[in-house]
C-alpha cells in the first residue's frame, strides 16, 4: 500500500504497518494537506497513527485534524471528555486519550504549516491550562466528599491555587515542555469533618494527587511532567503552602532569581479573588517602585553560570541555554522589566514577544534590534519545537553526527539541506548573543584599563593596614592623581568608610560600592575644584548606600554617573534635590531627554500616562505628582546650568510644569466631588465651573525653582440656592469649597516625596479672612467697590492657568475691565510709592556691604512696581498693556507705545534680565539672593533714575 508523492522513509513505514490502515484511512490521508511533512518530522504522530488508527480515522474524518479552536472550545471539549468520570484512574487515563489527540492535532498543524508559531505555543498553554484545572477540580471535589471541606479559622472555605510558571506561566508552552507549578491555599486551619485534616495535610495531599494524575508515566503515557521544585526551598520546603507562608518568604528569603521566575507567574487553577490575592502579594517583590538595575548583574551572573554548566556538559548546542539561544532573548526582556516595570506597568506582562514589542514602542530597544529578536525568536522556538516532535521529548539539542537526524530537521524547518540551516541558526543566535552582550556588558569598573583608580583603588582604600602605613600610601596616589589636597580627600574617604551607611552594607552592597567609587573619583578629578565636589558626592552616597539599586545604577550607566557629577558641580540645589529624592537618578540616564525640558502639551501626556500607571492609588496619585514636578524641574534647571535656554524661558517651562499640576489637580478633586455629590448645577462654565488664578511669579510666568504658588480660586455659581445634582446633593458653594480644599490637599500634603508646592491664598478677597473660594460675581463686586490699588497692582500679574475654559475667559475679561479703569495719575503714584515703601522697610536684606536683588533700592521690586503702576496709569488708553501679564512682555509693549522716555523700557528689561539670572543662579546654589553693593551698580542706578522720573517727577 503507497500514498502518492510520499518520501521513501514514509513509504517504508506504511508498508511496514500496511495492515493496520483501512484503504479509506490511506485515501483520507492523501487528502491532508502537509501529511509527508508531519511524517517525515514526527516519529511520534506516525507511532499513534498505528497505534490508534480509529482514533485517528475519527480525527481523520471529522477534519479535528487541522482545526483551529476558538477560545474555550478546547476546555468544553475536555469537560465533555470527562463526563461520567468517577474515581481518580479513570481520570488520569482519559486525561491521557484526550492530551494525544490534542498533541497529534497541534504537531501535525504545526509541521503542516497550518498554524504560526503563537497559536502552537498558546494551543499547548491552553491544553496544559485546562488540564490542570479541571483535574484539579475533580480531585477536589473527591478530597472534599472523603474528608470534609477545608476552612480558615472564621470558618470561610478554602481551595487549592495552581500557579503555573515560566513558558506555562507565559502561555509560550512547548511542544514536549515540563510544566512548572506551585501550589497554594488561602489560609492555614482544617476541614468541617467529623475527622478534621489540617489544610496543610490536604492541600499538600491533593497537591500529590494531581502531580500523579498529570505527570505520571502510565501505560497511556503522561499528560504533562510536572516539576514543582520553584516554590519556596525547592524540595526542601513544604509541596503546598499558605499565602501568608510565600510573602514571608519573598520578604524575608527568596533569591534573585526568583525574580525572574515570578515575572511569568499566573494563576491557573484558582477563583479570581485567589488570584488577585496572588498577584497582590507578589507584585511588589517582582516590580521595583525605582529603577533596579542591580537585576542586570544577577541575569549577567546567571547566564554565566548557565554558560559554564552548559561548556562542562558539552552542551553548546543547546538552542534554549546555550549561546544565543532562546534563554538570552527572553533575559533581555526580563532585564527591562525587572528595572523599569515598577515604574512603567505596560512592561508587567509576560509573554516575550509582546515584551519585546513594548520595549520598541517606548523606544527603551532600537526597532531593528527588536525586528531581529523576534525574528531568532521565532526560528529558534521553531526549531525547539522541531526537536521535541520527533519523538515527543524535552530535547533542546541540535543533532550532532547524525546526518539522517540532522536532514530532517533542515527539511522541517523547510531548508534544502543542513549546511544552509545550520548557517541561518548562527546568524540569529550571533546576532542574539551581540544584543544580549550589549545590554549585559560588564561595567567599566571591570575593566580596570579604563579607569586608573580602578588599579590604585586598592591602595586608597586598603584591606588589613594599619591606619598610618595605608594613610601614608593612599595620600601619595590621591596626590598622584589629581587631588589637590590629598590628606584631607583621604579623610573624607576615610570618614564615608568608617560611616554606618558603609559599615553596615551587605556582601552585594559592598561589591556595588568597591565597583562604583574609582568610577567616581574618576569623574570628580576630571573636573575643577574635585575635594569640594567629592564632599557633596560622599553625602550623596551616604544617604542612597542602602539602596544597591542606586549604586547599581551608577554602575551600570556611566552616563548617569558623568551627568551626578556635572550637576552637582553646578549647582546645590540640584545637589539636594537628587540627595533628597533619589529618583531623581532616572533621569540621569537619557542626557538628550535631561537636558530638553518638555513643553506644556507633552508634559501634559507625560503626567497622565504616569498617573494612569496608578489609577484608583491615592497615595501614589501623590507621589505621582511630586515626583513629575521633581523630574521635570530637574530637567529644566540642567537646560539651564549648561546654557540650553535663556533665564525667561526657565520661568516659562518652571510655570508650565506648575500649570498642568493644577489642571490634573482640578480634575482629580472635581471628579471625586461629583462621584459623590452630582454635578453643581445653574453655573456659569462648560464644565466644571471653577477656575484657578495664579497671581505673582506664577501669573506672570516668572516661576523660581523653590517658588510657591499665590492662588486663587473662583467658582460660577451665582445663585446660593442651586445645589449639586447626585444623589447626596449638598449647595454649589459648599461643593466648590470642598473642591478648593482637596486641591489645596494635593499640593501642601507631605509625602515621602515631599510637598508638591507652598500655597499662598492671601490674594484673594479680604485676605485669609476671606472665603477660600469666590464666586466671579462676587470677586468682581470686590475689585470695585473695596479692593485697594495694591490689589489691582497684584492683579496687572494674574491669569486664570487651570479650570473651565468658559469661566477662565470670564475672568480674563473682568481682570481687563479692571484693569482699563482711568485712575487719577497723581492718586495711584503715591498708593504704589507708598506700598513699595512699607514693603521694602518689611523684606529688604540689604545691608552696608549686601544688597538685595529682588527688595534692595534698584532692584527688581522697584521694576516691578514700576511696570504695575504703568499698566494702571496706561491700560485704559492702551490695551495691549493687558494682553500679558509678565513683566518682560509688558515693558516691551510699554517700548512701543514710547510711554517712558527715550530707551528707559529696554534698558529697565537688560537689568531686569540681569538681576533675574543672578536671582536665578542664587537659587540654584541654594544661596541668599544678596550681593556686593558694588554689584549690578551700573543697573540700580539705572533703575533708581527710572523711578525718579516715573514715580515722583512725572506728575
Amino acid at each position: 500500500m503507497k500514498i502518492n508523492n510520499c518520501s521513501d522513509r514514509v513509504t517504508q513505514l506504511l508498508e511496514t504497518f500496511k495492515d493496520t490502515l483501512t484503504q479509506q484511512q490511506v485515501i483520507l490521508l492523501n487528502d491532508q494537506h502537509g501529511f509527508e511533512q508531519v511524517i517525515d518530522g514526527s516519529d511520534y504522530v506516525a507511532q499513534q497513527l498505528l497505534r490508534y488508527p480509529d482514533e485517528f480515522h475519527e480525527l481523520l474524518v471529522s477534519g479535528f485534524i487541522s482545526a483551529r479552536f476558538s477560545a474555550g472550545q478546547l476546555r468544553n471539549r475536555l469537560v465533555k471528555h470527562l463526563q461520567n468520570i468517577s474515581d481518580e484512574t479513570e481520570l488520569a487515563r482519559q486525561l491521557r486519550i484526550f492530551r494525544r489527540q490534542q498533541m497529534v492535532r497541534i504537531i501535525w498543524r504545526d509541521l503542516a504549516r497550518l498554524s504560526t508559531l503563537n497559536e502552537t505555543l498558546e494551543d499547548l498553554s491552553e491544553l496544559a491550562d485546562v488540564c490542570v484545572d479541571l483535574a484539579v477540580r475533580h480531585l477536589f471535589d473527591w478530597a472534599v466528599n472523603k474528608s470534609g471541606m477545608p476552612r480558615d479559622a472564621n470558618g470561610n472555605a478554602q481551595q487549592l491555587v495552581v500557579i503555573g510558571m515560566g513558558k506555562l506561566g507565559a502561555r509560550e508552552l512547548n511542544l514536549s515542555s515540563d510544566i512548572d507549578l506551585i501550589f497554594l491555599y488561602p489560609e492555614r486551619g482544617q476541614t468541617d469533618a467529623s475527622r478534621p485534616v489540617d489544610n496543610e495535610q490536604f492541600f499538600t495531599r491533593l497537591a500529590r494527587q494531581l502531580i500523579k494524575v498529570i505527570g505520571e508515566n502510565t501505560a497511556d503515557g503522561f499528560v504533562f511532567r510536572v516539576d514543582a521544585r520553584l516554590r519556596p526551598f525547592g524540595d526542601a520546603g513544604p509541596l503546598a503552602i499558605p499565602f501568608g507562608f510565600l510573602e514571608d518568604y519573598l520578604q524575608g528569603q527568596a533569591r534573585e532569581w526568583e525574580r525572574y521566575a515570578m515575572v511569568k507567574a499566573r494563576v491557573i487553577s484558582g477563583e479570581d479573588h485567589l488570584a488577585d490575592a496572588f498577584y497582590q502579594l507578589t507584585h511588589s517583590f517582582v516590580y521595583r517602585r525605582y529603577l533596579d538595575y542591580g537585576a542586570i548583574e544577577s541575569i549577567r551572573e546567571m547566564k554565566k553560570l548557565i554558560a559554564n554548566e552548559m561548556h562542562h556538559r558539552g552542551m553548546d548546542a543547546n538552542i534554549k541555554l546555550g549561546r544565543g539561544g532562546i534563554r538570552e532573548i527572553e533575559f533581555i526582556g526580563q532585564a527591562f522589566q525587572l528595572i523599569r516595570g515598577g515604574r512603567d506597568p505596560d512592561l508587567q506582562i509576560r509573554p516575550i514577544q509582546q515584551v519585546l514589542r513594548v520595549l520598541e514602542q517606548k523606544v527603551m530597544l532600537p526597532a531593528s534590534e527588536v525586528t531581529e529578536l523576534l525574528a531568532a525568536y521565532e526560528f529558534l522556538r521553531l526549531t525547539e519545537n522541531r526537536l521535541q516532535a520527533w519523538k515527543d521529548q524535552q530535547t533542546h539539542l541540535l543533532p550532532v553526527d547524525d546526518a539522517e537526524s540532522q536532514q530532517r530537521l533542515a527539511a522541517s524547518m523547510g531548508f534544502e539541506n543542513w549546511q544552509l540551516f545550520s548557517v541561518a541558526l548562527e546568524t540569529h543566535r550571533r546576532k542574539v548573543q551581540d544584543y544580549f552582550d550589549g545590554v549585559f556588558a560588564a561595567p567599566v569598573s571591570e575593566n580596570p584599563q579604563q579607569n586608573h583608580f580602578a588599579e590604585i583603588w586598592p591602595e586608597i582604600w586598603p584591606e588589613g593596614l594599619a591606619e598610618e602605613q595605608a594613610k601614608e600610601q593612599a595620600v601619595k596616589s590621591l596626590s598622584l592623581a589629581g587631588f589637590k589636597k590629598p590628606e584631607q580627600v583621604w579623610q573624607m574617604l576615610q570618614q564615608f568608610r568608617n560611616s554606618g551607611a558603609v559599615r553596615f552594607l551587605g556582601v552585594n552592597g559592598s561589591k556595588r560600592m568597591s565597583q562604583l567609587m574609582p568610577l567616581l573619583l574618576e569623574a570628580v578629578v576630571a573636573g575643577s575644584d574635585a575635594d569640594h565636589l567629592l564632599s557633596r558626592l560622599l553625602a550623596f552616597l551616604s544617604s542612597v548606600a542602602r539602596r544597591t539599586a542606586y549604586l547599581a545604577l551608577m554602575v551600570e550607566n556611566p552616563a548617569v554617573l558623568s551627568q551626578l557629577v556635572r550637576l552637582f558641580a553646578e549647582s546645590v540645589w540640584v545637589t539636594e534635590q537628587i540627595t533628597r529624592h533619589p529618583l531623581l537618578l532616572d533621569e540621569l540616564i537619557d542626557p538628550g531627554r535631561l537636558y530638553a525640558p518638555l513643553k506644556k502639551q507633552y508634559l501634559r501626556v507625560e503626567l497622565q500616562a504616569s498617573l494612569e500607571a496608578v489609577a484608583g492609588d491615592e497615595e501614589q496619585y501623590l507621589e505621582r505628582l511630586r515626583q513629575f514636578k521633581q523630574a521635570n524641574s530637574l530637567r529644566v534647571a540642567a537646560a539651564d546650568l549648561t546654557g540650553v535656554i535663556p533665564v525667561e524661558i526657565v520661568s516659562d517651562y518652571l510655570t508650565d510644569i506648575a500649570e498642568v499640576l493644577c489642571e490634573k489637580a482640578c480634575e482629580k478633586a472635581f471628579s471625586m466631588l461629583v462621584d459623590r455629590h452630582g454635578e453643581p448645577t445653574s453655573i456659569v462654565g462648560a464644565s466644571m465651573g471653577f477656575a484657578v488664578i495664579g497671581y505673582g511669579k506664577v501669573g506672570g510666568y516668572e516661576l523660581g525653582y523653590s517658588s510657591d504658588l499665590d492662588l486663587v480660586f473662583l467658582h460660577g455659581s451665582g445663585l446660593s440656592s442651586s445645589m449639586t445634582n447626585g444623589d447626596k446633593t449638598i449647595a454649589n458653594e459648599v461643593f466648590y469649597a470642598r473642591m478648593g480644599q482637596k486641591i489645596i490637599h494635593q499640593f501642601t500634603t507631605r509625602m515621602p516625596s515631599g510637598q508638591l508646592y507652598e500655597i499662598d491664598m492671601r490674594l484673594r478677597p479680604n485676605g485669609n479672612a476671606g472665603m477660600l473660594v469666590s464666586s466671579l460675581n462676587a470677586f468682581e463686586k470686590y475689585q470695585h467697590d473695596e479692593a485697594w490699588t495694591w490689589e489691582h497692582q497684584a492683579l496687572v500679574r494674574a491669569r486664570a492657568i487651570a479650570g473651565d475654559t468658559q469661566l477662565m475667559a470670564a475672568f480674563e475679561q473682568l481682570r481687563r475691565d479692571i484693569l482699563s479703569i482711568r485712575r487719577k495719575p497723581a492718586k495711584l503714584q503715591q498708593d504704589v510709592r507708598e506700598m513699595r515703601e512699607k514693603m521694602r522697610d518689611n523684606l529688604d536684606r540689604s545691608t552696608t556691604e549686601m544688597f538685595d536683588i529682588k527688595q534692595g533700592l534698584g532692584g527688581i521690586a522697584d521694576i516691578e512696581f514700576m511696570v504695575q503702576y504703568a499698566v494702571l496709569r496706561w491700560a485704559c488708553d492702551y490695551s495691549d498693556l493687558l494682553d500679558w501679564p509678565d513683566n518682560a512682555r509688558i515693558l516691551k509693549i510699554l517700548a512701543k507705545h514710547c510711554l517712558l522716555d527715550g530707551s528707559l523700557a529696554d534698558e529697565l528689561l537688560l537689568a531686569y534680565r540681569a538681576f533675574r539670572a543672578e536671582y536665578h543662579r542664587c537659587s540654584l546654589q541654594q544661596q541668599k539672593t544678596v550681593v556686593p553693593q558694588n554689584k549690578f551698580s551700573q543697573q540700580r542706578n539705572l533703575v533708581k533714575q527710572a523711578w525718579q522720573a516715573l514715580m515722583i517727577d512725572s506728575i
